[in-house]
């Protein structure tokens, strides 16, 4: 379960990280000011750039801390540039970094009790990872990566997948 997601999470957290160098470069080279791509939105009623950084960090952060029992540490949202949401990243990989594969052991049987949409809900840790904490993850990275790319920002699937 550790290399599940923690492994999964903190590969493309580092991916996101390096997509955000890129954007910032962008606007440096076409002299776009970062706060318009930093609150560019796919659609009027979807979040800005920040805040699906944000919640790929939180989905992350909280998402290893539930599997590894502990009680999730809470970041407040109050990134407004690039370098920002950079050391966001940066300190929900160091976060994650902290919890040990033995953490891990029964994380697949423990029940996972947490907040969506308002409701209490209760999942065993393998349907947690699996059916909430990575698809709720992949959306908000996909999401900042598809807002980057259809404000002009030059990306890929190899910038999406990062790795090496």
């Amino acid at each position: 379960m550790h290399r599940r997601s923690v492994a999964v999470f903190d590969r493309f957290l580092a991916a996101l990280s390096a997509i955000l160098a890129k954007a910032e470069a962008h606007c440096e080279a076409r002299k776009i000011k970062p706060e318009v791509i930093l609150s560019a939105r796919l659609f009027p009623d979807m979040f800005p750039l920040v805040k699906q950084v944000q919640l790929a960090c939180d989905f992350a952060a909280r998402g290893t801390a539930r599997l590894a029992g502990a009680e999730p540490k809470c970041f407040p949202d109050t990134e407004t540039t690039f370098p920002e949401l950079k050391d966001r990243i940066a300190a929900a990989r160091g976060y994650m970094g902290g919890f040990q594969p033995e953490d891990f052991a029964h994380a697949a049987e423990r029940e996972i009790h947490f907040k969506a949409g308002g409701h209490d809900m209760v999942l065993k840790g393998e349907d947690f990872l699996s059916f909430y904490a990575l698809p709720q993850f992949f959306f908000h990275v996909a999401t900042a990566y598809d807002i980057l790319r259809h404000n002009g920002v030059e990306l890929g699937k190899r910038d999406y997948m990062g790795g090496p």
